[in-house]
């Protein structure tokens, strides 16, 4: 959704919240007081929060889960069990809240997603439907090429390492989150390097933001 991201607040437990930047994606150094710019603030998602392929059966990125069950800055192995990506796993880092999402899923954070719930990146990014597509799911075919220059990398691993698949069905674990994924968030949870296992997954959804 581009909207400041609900774990860049301050939260007990967090050795600092997610890193979140302006309109015009410069880091804000006071982010963590910056009102969202969904509510006519500041602050917003910052680009480089989007997916990346490791290898050909590993990626990281980063999610929003369950409103009832936050788990801000939390890392979680998600093992996809059918469609294009049956057996490849992605590790995500729990950067965001959603009201929308199941206690069982995980809206991964891809530009051109789908806005969700609500929309920041219309403002933050000149956003149109013709190119972002639907509210849920984002467009039918690739329109990665036509978006902006920061987030086509992000686009496209929708339709490259995840190969187009529409929600699948995954299994998921705790587990302690890579260097990489906290450098890029800067959030990281107090006493996280023992992670324990969690139930399994129902399925994930694709969300941007």
């Amino acid at each position: 959704d581009c909207c400041k991201p609900s774990c860049s607040w301050s939260r007990p437990g967090l050795t600092s919240p997610v890193k979140t930047c302006d309109i015009n994606d410069k880091p804000l150094a006071n982010g963590v007081d910056a009102q969202s710019g969904c509510q006519g603030g500041t602050s917003f998602a910052c680009s480089d929060q989007s997916p990346w392929a490791i290898s050909d059966d590993l990626a990281y990125g980063f999610a929003a889960v369950t409103s009832s069950n936050p788990a801000c800055c939390q890392c979680f192995k998600l093992t996809f069990t059918d469609g294009p990506v049956k057996g490849k796993k992605m590790i995500v880092q729990a950067t965001n809240i959603g009201d929308d999402v199941d206690g069982t899923q995980f809206d991964l954070a891809i530009p051109g997603g789908g806005f969700g719930l609500f929309d920041g990146c219309s403002k933050q990014w000149g956003a149109t439907s013709d190119v972002w597509g639907a509210q849920y799911g984002g467009p039918s075919t690739n329109t990665c090429p036509k978006f902006p220059s920061k987030l086509q990398k992000g686009c496209g691993f929708r339709w490259d390492w995840m190969k187009g698949a529409d929600n699948p069905k995954v299994d998921y674990e705790k587990v302690a989150c890579p260097a990489a994924i906290v450098a890029k968030s800067g959030c990281s949870v107090a006493g996280s390097s023992r992670p324990r296992a969690l139930p399994r997954a129902a399925a994930q959804k694709l969300v941007e933001g």
